[in-house]
């Protein structure tokens, strides 16, 4: 019985646990992140620019 009240307590508890929203990005936090991108796509567009290609089959 004990056990029981128990668990009705700890899933009422995190039932009405409300989640919170997540914080906007600024414009300048996306502009970041999306330089870094693209320079991590550019840095790997030219590392299989030098590897020898690969025939298709």
């Amino acid at each position: 019985m004990v056990v029981g009240v128990f668990v009705l307590l700890l899933i009422t508890a995190c039932a009405s646990d409300q989640s919170k929203p997540l914080p906007q990005s600024t414009p300048d936090q996306v502009r970041g992140h999306t330089d870094r991108a693209f320079e991590k796509l550019k840095q790997e567009e030219q590392e299989r620019g030098a590897q020898p290609p690969t025939p298709r089959y």
